[in-house]
């Protein structure tokens, strides 16, 4: 159906929920000595590393998300920066997620810091009056300082615009009668789900401005993002709900950039190991096996326009192998991988990732009639083989369970600077309890930055 014909466009009936700089606002509600003070959160212990979050008070004196030690400290040279502490957050998401259920469902969790609300006709006539009481009910539960900022709109796409309209601590309901007008403001790369590249696209199809984006036809915008995201973005842009289909989980997988001296080819390996053995971990609390492991490693680089750094050298190594989900297949790849790279590899890594996908449960998997062939050895005793690795890695996910995260593990256990290997927030991905793999971190230890 052409999106122009569509008819009347939703009511409001969508909340967006965006807390700010929530990594330092989080530090800042546990360590009340650093509220009202410029704060950094950084992922490791190290001059050479960047912000992950800053708070509103460092923001307002010009620091960025993503700005290097260095730079921030050249703007605000009394800047403090903590070390980021993810279990502590997943917690703390917990709690909030819990107490604004006191005020409204929460229908979709988006990410650590962003929910979805659905709401009834009864509750959208509420508008600000029930944003102020999400917005009491979380201050008077946590602390003043841990804020939000909230948009209403009739489709999520057009409630989250209105949260990021007004940050910090904002509020913005979007009716579908104020459309385009309302938005006419806004620059394209501040919309959600317009990246760099899809700016680029745009632009090049004389896009300029969201005056031209609005008059796009359905099938241009799908043209443009050359694929049916663009369809449901205009959708979403005009007014009209357009459900996402359930995803279906196709991979299991880390990355972590890595310090400066964690560039040589040994500490590589010592990296990729404890990021294949997460990733496993993962693999089996879900129940499927993988039969594809890809190991990635990133380097050089170029800073984009979010001072971000753009790494343009990339080596990519896929192994295939049988359907398995035991550490000791896992790592047997890996090596090869490893063992690749130090032939192929021409420059040092500033990132490293291992991912298991081409994933099956028992139901899809078809034996090979030709395995036994290939390894040499009977289809009975590789059978027995596989059940044999497959039950000492289930009994060590049980130990480690039972008796702790470092209870034991096959191959050493290498300690990584910034620890959380393979339970690092990432946006769409909140690590379950099992992930964390250190000791538990009290919520008010904060890890002051010792350099």
């Amino acid at each position: 159906m052409n999106g122009h014909s569509r008819g009347q466009a939703s009511g409001i009936e969508r909340l967006y929920l965006d807390f700010d700089s929530f990594f330092a606002t989080a530090e800042q509600h546990f360590n009340p000595a650093l509220r009202g003070k410029p704060v950094g959160v950084v992922p490791l212990d190290s001059p050479h590393t960047r912000c992950i979050a800053v708070s509103r008070e460092a923001k307002a004196l010009g620091v960025k998300s993503g700005a290097t030690i260095v730079k921030a400290r050249e703007l605000v040279p009394d800047m403090i920066f903590v070390v980021a502490r993810h279990d502590v957050y997943v917690r703390l998401h917990n709690r909030i997620i819990d107490v604004i259920e006191t005020c409204l469902p929460v229908a979709n969790v988006r990410s650590i810091d962003e929910v979805v609300c659905h709401l009834l006709p009864c509750e959208a006539q509420e508008g600000i009056v029930l944003a102020d009481r999400i917005k009491r009910a979380l201050a008077s539960s946590f602390s003043p300082v841990l804020t939000c900022s909230i948009g209403m709109a009739p489709t999520e796409l057009l409630a989250k615009i209105g949260a990021e309209m007004n940050k910090p601590d904002g509020f913005a309901l979007i009716n579908a009668s104020e459309l385009p007008s309302k938005l006419a403001h806004l620059p394209l790369d501040d919309l959600p789900g317009i990246s760099t590249g899809i700016e680029t696209r745009l632009k090049a199809a004389g896009v300029e401005g969201f005056a031209a984006l609005w008059e796009l036809a359905p099938k241009q915008a799908r043209g443009i993002w050359g694929n049916v995201e663009g369809e449901r973005f205009w959708n979403g842009l005009h007014g009209y709900h357009v459900e996402r289909p359930e995803t279906k989980k196709r991979m299991f997988g880390h990355s972590r950039m890595l310090p400066v001296d964690w560039r040589s080819p040994d500490k590589v390996r010592m990296c990729a190991r404890q990021l294949a053995i997460s990733a496993a971990r993962r693999l089996r609390r879900a129940d499927v096996r993988a039969t594809k492991l890809t190991l990635g490693l990133r380097g050089g680089g170029y800073r984009g326009k979010t001072s971000s750094r753009k790494d343009d050298q990339r080596w990519e190594w896929e192994g295939s192998f049988q359907p398995a989900r035991d550490d000791r297949t896992f790592l047997s790849v890996l090596s090869d991988g490893l063992h690749r790279s130090l032939q192929e590899v021409n420059f040092k890594p500033r990132s490293v990732s291992v991912m298991l996908h081409g994933l099956a449960g028992d139901g899809d998997i078809t034996q090979d009639l030709f395995a036994a062939q290939i390894d040499g050895a009977h289809p009975s005793a590789s059978k027995q083989r596989q059940d044999h690795w497959e039950g000492i890695s289930d009994l060590m996910d049980q130990l480690r369970s039972e008796h702790g995260p470092k209870a034991l593990s096959l191959g050493p256990i290498d300690e990584v600077p910034g620890g959380y290997l393979g339970a690092k927030i990432a946006f769409g991905r909140i690590p379950d309890a099992e992930d964390f793999s250190g000791e538990t971190v009290a919520d008010e230890a904060t890890h002051f930055c010792t350099v």
